[in-house]
């Protein structure tokens, strides 16, 4: 990108580009039961209030000089405990904020996957107590009368946490949306296996995703909130290689719910930003309309794009190996990401205004 010249004008977005959404019914039967059946034991919904009132792990902080060592864009970084940090079962994917949400701390969100068949999780991380709890991702059941869930089996490789919602990205099948008031603890005795945690979050409903023949179908890779726009906007991106789709792409959101607008016909359709073509994409966040963009290089450094679809100057070295997520944090400025690979993950920030200048 030559910063002495103009950038060029931004492509005419595409609606309807032959994908959509279609929002499945809410599972309310499914986990008022579950809520019910966990209260006999002494457990049942505690919301977000109380997972962060109990939070059984600590973040350690990475003091400088190391953040820079981490990468040429990071401003500081977090790790987790020694036991997650090494972990290779759970490796952490998504990642988003408490901003403008009922909580009153600054908090993280963080999505994890399981390669031992456990499903996926988040975790919650208070900033300023650097202390955190994993909570897993369930999909409430109700057999015969009989409730109980199951692990979520997604990749989770995106979070957006938008009001009382969250939304975790399941790559090809959309994504799926939980309500964090709905946070449960599960007792021992409730016999329910929780594979380690002590806390669950069920799903409330789905977007399913779904497209028209002769178009490959968008895959949920990752996700944010764009909140430069207004309302603010659901935007999705694709991680592929150079022989796969590389989109990115946008959905409204209803500014009284909060959720994705819907047409006439209740199926939700994006908007295509881009196909601009970079390789290996993990995670975006957008402000003003402008791009900020995560690649992986496997275990080399990660590296940062700034810029417009189709129009990118690219930052080297930028981050740790294996960079993920991204989400914007508008009160400081910085942008939030963080890496996945065993012994090597950080919960990391930039100065989105330095990136700018870089």
């Amino acid at each position: 990108m030559d910063q002495t010249a103009p950038p060029p004008d931004p492509p005419e977005p595409v609606e309807g580009f032959g994908v959509h959404l279609t929002r499945t019914e809410e599972n309310v039967a499914e986990i008022d039961a579950l809520g019910a059946r966990l209260q006999e034991h002494g457990g049942g919904r505690v919301g977000i209030s109380g997972v962060l009132g109990d939070l059984d792990r600590r973040m350690r902080r990475t003091f400088l000089p190391w953040p820079r060592l981490l990468g040429r864009a990071v401003d500081r970084a977090i790790t987790w405990e020694r036991r997650d940090r090494r972990d290779l079962r759970w490796y952490p994917q998504g990642i988003s904020t408490s901003v403008r949400t009922e909580v009153e701390r600054d908090v993280l969100v963080t999505s994890w996957y399981s390669k031992k068949d456990e499903g996926s999780r988040v975790s919650f991380i208070d900033l300023a107590a650097r202390r955190y709890r994993h909570v897993l991702l369930v999909e409430p059941t109700l057999v015969d009368g009989v409730p109980g869930f199951k692990p979520l089996k997604a990749h989770a490789g995106g979070v957006v946490w938008h009001g009382p919602y969250l939304h975790v990205a399941a790559t090809g099948r959309g994504f799926l949306t939980c309500r964090v008031d709905e946070v449960m603890r599960v007792p021992g005795a409730a016999g329910l296996a929780t594979y380690g945690h002590d806390y669950v979050l069920p799903v409330r409903f789905a977007y399913r995703a779904a497209n028209e023949e002769g178009v490959t179908r968008l895959r949920f890779s990752f996700m944010t909130l764009d909140r430069s726009t207004e309302p603010p906007s659901l935007v999705v991106g694709e991680y592929g290689n150079s022989k796969q789709t590389r989109r990115l792409a946008r959905f409204p959101t209803d500014p009284g719910t909060g959720l994705l607008s819907t047409g006439e016909d209740g199926v939700s359709r994006p908007i295509l930003d881009g196909e601009d073509g970079l390789t290996r994409m993990q995670g975006t966040a957008v402000v003003d309309g402008t791009y900020f963009v995560t690649s992986s290089h496997g275990t080399s450094y990660g590296s940062m794009h700034v810029g417009r679809p189709g129009d990118f100057r690219t930052t080297k070295w930028a981050t740790p190996p294996g960079p993920e997520d991204l989400v914007y944090w508008p009160e400081t400025d910085l942008l939030w990401s963080l890496s996945e690979h065993p012994g090597w993950r950080w919960v990391f920030a930039m100065d989105r205004s330095r990136l700018l200048k870089t």
